[in-house]
């Protein structure tokens, strides 16, 4: 292979590494509170208090989707059941939204990666997800339609457990903190194969692919001042681009750093980080849960949903002079990863709790033995395995192949 290439291929995989050791952190203090909070708090009793469309249910289901998991799969399983058992439509689908988009670990590595604008916009998004979903469901579904997918969704019901102890007396007990570490790996689990995808994926895009593809892509992006039309379509491609990722809200972070470095509007780039409730693996599982037809309806809201609140913010933001500055000439590929900083520290630290994590739940509840996903799951741990190669090898370069870093 020409040298350039096998040049280029280390720098992609140091930057992918480098943008993974940048959020280890970030990671594993997220979904340390996640783990807590969902063992202190369960899917019973969240749903006793979503039993309709009104204002207290809405904000309820969106609190619980904040403190709740961020890995959209576990958050589309945990919907459906608080919707089987008698949520109501639009505080289920807040519950949703929010826990792919207001939860805490997201937004820590939002901060890592991109800028203070981009956190706000994800959390301020997120409030007009809710309402933009909130006002087109009250005004299209028919309580019929939504009684029918809910029928469904019960039919594909699994048992739930019974509510824990008492929170307070969990919390003070070993049996508690075993469940939280169970929990924290258990995240782990349900999300290293996005994760890995999506830092790879990141780090190929950043050192393989030129500017002007994302030019072409994201029409009006070499501009610096799009128009309302070209601020439209890059809203529009956010979503088209997520498509093609096919991994969820933590491994898109690092490729959104990439496209702001690559002059991507605002509104194109949080409509990327909104988007991953519209990819076809949530559709398809969308289409189990509640059947084709509710599956359809609920991404055609999300899609409203999204790009109008992509927009409102773009626009939002422009008339309060919040816009990011333009990450333009700050090359991911430039970057100095590894220093003895607060990220060192940090990372050591969770890596030492993560150890103590994995080797608790090793010691007294296992593994499992196996996995019985679909083909979904099973392309993904494909592309995963063959990141984890692309890695490997593009690590070692320097000192088989006689390139420099």
């Amino acid at each position: 292979m020409p040298n350039d290439f096998l040049q280029t291929w280390h720098s992609a995989t140091s930057t992918s590494l480098g943008l993974f050791w940048m959020a280890l952190w970030a990671f594993g203090l997220g979904y340390l509170v996640s783990s807590m909070i969902q063992v202190f708090m369960t899917r019973e009793r969240m749903r006793r208090s979503m039993g309709d469309a009104g204002a207290r249910s809405v904000l309820l289901g969106s609190f619980f989707g904040f403190v709740s998991s961020s890995c959209s799969f576990a958050a589309l399983a945990t919907t459906r059941s608080l919707f089987a058992k008698g949520a109501g439509l639009v505080p289920s689908l807040a519950f949703l939204l929010a826990s792919t988009n207001f939860v805490i670990e997201l937004g820590i590595v939002i901060a890592v990666f991109l800028s203070w604008q981009f956190v706000v916009g994800e959390y301020a998004g997120g409030v007009l997800l809710i309402a933009v979903m909130w006002l087109v469901v009250r005004w299209t579904a028919s309580k019929r339609f939504v009684e029918d997918a809910r029928e469904h969704a019960r039919s594909e019901q699994e048992s739930d457990d019974e509510d824990p102890p008492d929170w307070k007396e969990l919390i003070r007990s070993r049996e508690g903190w075993r469940r939280v570490a169970n929990r924290y790996v258990m995240e782990w689990l349900m999300v290293w194969k996005d994760v890995t995808v999506g830092f790879t994926v990141a780090g190929i895009i950043a050192a393989f692919v030129p500017k002007s593809f994302f030019e072409t892509l994201f029409v009006g992006s070499e501009s610096g001042d799009p128009t309302f039309v070209e601020v439209l379509l890059q809203a529009l491609v956010g979503p088209v681009a997520a498509f093609f990722t096919f991994i969820g809200s933590m491994g898109n972070v690092p490729l959104a750093a990439v496209l702001y470095e690559n002059d991507v509007s605002f509104a194109g780039i949080m409509a990327f980080l909104f988007s991953d409730l519209v990819v076809f693996p949530v559709f398809r599982i969308q289409a189990k849960y509640y059947g084709w037809k509710m599956a359809g309806y609920i991404l055609m809201i999300f899609l409203i949903a999204l790009v109008t609140s992509s927009i409102a913010l773009h626009y939002g933001f422009t008339a309060l002079d919040w816009m990011p500055e333009s990450a333009a000439g700050e090359s991911v590929r430039d970057r100095e990863w590894f220093a003895v900083d607060y990220t060192l520290f940090l990372n050591l630290a969770f890596l030492i709790v993560s150890s103590i994590f994995v080797t608790w739940k090793a010691k007294t509840s296992g593994f499992g033995s196996g996995s019985s996903d679909g083909i979904t799951e099973r392309i993904l741990t494909w592309l995963a395995g063959a990141a984890v190669a692309w890695l490997v090898i593009g690590s070692v370069l320097p000192w088989f192949a006689g390139t420099t870093a």
